[in-house]
């Protein structure tokens, strides 16, 4: 234990010798947590809509004032007058607008005579986020113009009440637990067992291989150091996004019990697969190389972005070995749902199995030679 804990020592001096190299660890998720929460996930206001008014009538009327009612209340999209329907629909085309209404003529009169009345709604679907959230105020503004002021004393649609567990979760909230787990994964980057390859670069492992610390002794050391840096930048992103989000809730004891089991799991997983990976790596160019390929094959199928459910197959099984996948469930799980203990048992199972798993593993393939 003492050699164990001499590695230990050195590696954790190392990395707060370095103030610069704990700032950017922690900068990117920050950033990323920052500018992609407010980014994305947000609600579309302010976008511009043509109208081309060819009935005048009553009917159309009570269409433009609902067109106005959005425009006060939750800003959508704010309206345009245009004196015909070809020039709306070339700014359309040419992006000076997003949309554009038509109200044809006779409109109000068919509207009475219920003889199928069409509104004309051009979209600019090249966008497909903005044209779904116009497409989505326009339908719900015609269906509250179609129902009736009396209703029938029997219901004679099926009505869908719809019950949100869990209060609204902007997307801020959303990619917190994705940034926890990055973090984690950058500082096993650049402060993990992959500092072995640099000493190694600089000849300063000749100094271990003087020394009677087995190999057990030197994997162990070299991964509980990254451990313990991995989980430092976990409680770290934990707290500065909680405190972004306005997730007051990761500050109960409890909740902290829960977090700091997970972010221990994760960093030991993060830490046993990226030495599984570089153990028998010489060239300290090839971790930095790997960098953006590991990144890209472990974060985005994990479902930090997007659902596992809309993966194909073979990108599901990828999502099944991964264990971003498990630490991003388990983070979502206490963070966004509070599901206690029995909501992350098997995350945690997993992170722990598979982070001295790896670690068995890579010890025999470990080389304590020049």
């Amino acid at each position: 234990m003492n050699r164990l804990s001499a590695i230990v020592e050195r590696e954790m001096r190392k990395f707060f010798r370095s103030p610069m190299l704990m700032v950017m660890s922690l900068m990117m998720p920050i950033l990323q947590l920052l500018i992609m929460g407010n980014a994305f996930g947000g609600k579309i206001t302010g976008a511009r809509v043509a109208v081309v008014d060819n009935d005048h009538g009553p009917e159309a009327v009570k269409l433009r004032e609902g067109f106005d009612s959005i425009a006060v209340n939750i800003k959508t999209f704010t309206t345009v007058e245009y004196p015909n329907e070809v020039q709306a629909r070339e700014d359309v085309r040419t992006g000076k607008i997003d949309a554009a209404v038509i109200i044809p003529p006779q409109y109000s009169r068919r509207v009475y005579a219920q003889d199928a009345p069409v509104i004309g709604f051009v979209v600019d679907n090249s966008d497909l986020f903005t044209s779904s959230s116009l497409e989505s105020e326009m339908q719900l503004l015609v269906t509250a113009l179609t129902t009736p002021v009396i209703q029938p004393r029997l219901a004679n649609q099926i009505a869908l009440e719809i019950v949100e567990l869990y209060p609204y979760v902007n997307y801020l909230k959303f990619l917190l637990p994705a940034c926890i787990a990055l973090a984690m994964y950058i500082s096993v980057m650049i402060g993990g067992g992959m500092l072995y390859i640099d000493d190694k670069a600089r000849g300063v492992h000749e100094g271990y291989l003087v020394t009677p610390i087995t190999k057990l002794e030197l994997v162990f050391g070299l991964n509980t150091a990254g451990a313990i840096k991995a989980t430092l930048a976990g409680i770290c992103i934990t707290v500065i996004g909680s405190l972004m989000a306005g997730l007051g809730i990761v500050f109960h004891p409890w909740v902290m019990l829960q977090l700091l089991a997970l972010i221990l799991g994760t960093s030991i997983a993060f830490n046993g697969m990226m030495f599984l990976l570089m153990v028998r790596v010489e060239d300290p160019l090839t971790p930095r190389a790997m960098f953006g390929v590991l990144n890209l094959l472990l974060f985005y199928p994990s479902g930090a972005m997007y659902p596992i459910a809309s993966f194909p197959w073979w990108l599901r099984a990828l999502s099944v070995v991964d264990p971003f996948t498990y630490a991003i469930h388990g983070f979502k799980a206490i963070i966004l749902k509070d599901g206690g203990f029995q909501a992350i048992q098997f995350d945690l199972f997993f992170l722990f199995v598979f982070g001295i798993g790896t670690l068995l593993i890579a010890t025999p393939l470990f080389k304590r030679t020049l």
